[in-house]
């Protein structure tokens, strides 16, 4: 079944373990929504779950609410300099970093004006990773209700704890923090590389959340 996701900043597992198993739309008419995954992601580093924030450009109040599709990256704070260091840092060590470090490394080196389209870009590049089709369908208007797709736009909320059950893999740090859940997909990919795939097709999300 089709099903509508938004383009968020490196998917966590669950959201592409959805995409791993249906054909997806995009959700790209949509307003902007703080405290979500639109823009920020979590990492398993040496001090445990970390979070990666991408910073955007506010607009004033009288704007009021922007699109997502026209919010734009604040570039002058060079945070893709730091998101990189941050990444070699907690996974350099990992069994699949140096083979994949050649294909995530562009998204730090190369300048984009809008958070929307860095999202797509990311998502595009880890798919290749994974040997994964890259989902083309987006949405033409903004509908609460999706009579035809299944909606799984809640999965953009960074506040809404899943219940599923995540089979633990080897991480990093897993000796010091225990198996940390629900990652960033770049966590399973460096850590289980061409196995990642078949991990994201397996995984199961609680009836309650698929």
């Amino acid at each position: 079944m089709t099903t509508v996701l938004h383009p968020v900043y490196l998917p966590n597992i669950a959201t592409f373990a959805v995409m791993a198993q249906n054909e997806i739309c995009w959700e790209v008419s949509d307003n902007f929504q703080k405290q979500t995954y639109r823009n920020r992601s979590y990492i398993c580093t040496d001090r445990g779950k970390l979070m990666l924030n991408i910073p955007i450009q506010h607009v004033g109040k009288n704007q009021g609410r922007q699109l997502y599709k026209e919010v734009k990256v604040d570039n002058e704070y060079n945070w893709q300099r730091q998101h990189w260091r941050t990444l070699q840092t907690a996974y350099r060590t990992s069994p699949y970093f140096e083979f994949y470090e050649d294909d995530i490394a562009p998204l730090y080196n190369e300048t984009h004006a809008h958070l929307l389209e860095y999202n797509l870009k990311s998502i595009d590049i880890i798919c290749s990773c994974l040997q994964l089709k890259m989902p083309k369908m987006k949405t033409e208007k903004y509908e609460l209700q999706h009579k035809t797709f299944r909606d799984m736009r809640y999965l953009v909320n960074a506040k809404k704890k899943l219940e599923f059950i995540q089979p633990p893999y080897v991480q990093v740090f897993g000796d010091r923090h225990g198996f940390i859940e629900n990652c960033s997909i770049l966590d399973l990919l460096f850590n289980e590389g061409t196995n990642a795939l078949s991990y994201l097709r397996n995984l199961k999300l609680a009836p309650e959340n698929a």
